[in-house]
Parts: C-alpha cells; structure tokens; sequence
C-alpha cells in the first residue's frame, strides 16, 4: 500500500472518546459506537470553532502496540477550545507521519486500509494516529479519508 511521508504541526482536537481494545473486535463495536453518537445524536454539530469541515478518527494513549489497549476519539480540529464543555480535548503530536489516502466506502474502505497497515514495517511511534474523513462527498460509497500513522 502506497504511502507518503510528510510532516504536521501539531492539532487541537475536540470530541468524545473512549478506551478500547482491538481484542475480540471489542474496538470494532466501540468506535462504530462513537461514530454514532459523535453524528447521530448531534455532538459533531456543537463542537465551536472547528478549523473545517472535516470529522477525525483519533488513536491516542496507547499502552504499547495495536494488541493493548488505546483511546479512540471522534472530534474536529478546533481552533480554540472554548464553549466545548462536556467534550474532550487532546492534542495531535507534531511530527512525522506515513499518510495513506484512500477512497470509498467510510467503513469498508478505511477497514481494509487498516489490516493493510497493520501488516506493514512501519517505525511506528503510536503516539497520535487518526484518519481524516474530507466529507467530499454525500456518496458514503465515494469518501476520500486520509489516514496517518505517527512514526520515529
């Protein structure tokens, strides 16, 4: 899977989050979970100061690798983060990251993705990894989602 290396400045993210594990799919059903109330019960929609239109899956808090356990946050990039009571705020590390893009279906699409780089030799730091969903489209079938992986 192809990938580039490029370099961010850190981010400031706001949104709800939750401990999980990807041991016996519990991650699977927690993150769908999130993804749910972060949209359909309208938490995105009162996130102020948002820096776009773009919603992010967050990896973060990792206690080693991708078999223990991690944070998972829904959120958006804010500029600051006033008026964002009840909502969780963490920072995205500046620093070096693969970044993968892929297009298709939300789910399916970044699912695939994923077991392709967890198969890959990647110097992975699992510090701040998250996937940027563009919103590019009404298609759900037609997203582009930019993934990227912290790295040493």
């Amino acid at each position: 899977m192809k990938y580039e290396v490029v370099t961010l400045a850190k981010k400031v993210v706001v949104g709800k989050s939750i401990r999980t594990t990807n041991e016996n799919g519990q991650s699977m059903k927690d993150i769908g979970a999130m993804w749910e109330k972060f949209i359909g019960e309208g938490v995105y929609d009162t996130i102020k100061n948002k820096v776009d239109g773009k919603g992010i899956g967050l990896y973060t808090e990792y206690e080693d690798d991708v078999t223990a356990p991690y944070t998972f946050m829904c959120c958006c990039e804010v500029t600051e983060t006033t008026n964002s009571d009840g909502l969780d705020t963490k920072i995205i590390s500046e620093g070096k990251y693969a970044k993968f893009t892929v297009k298709g279906n939300m789910v399916k699409a970044v699912g695939e993705a994923w077991c392709k780089i967890w198969d890959m030799d990647l110097d992975r730091k699992y510090d701040s990894d998250f996937e940027l969903y563009h919103n590019d489209s009404e298609d759900m079938n037609n997203q582009t989602i930019d993934i990227f992986i912290s790295l040493n």
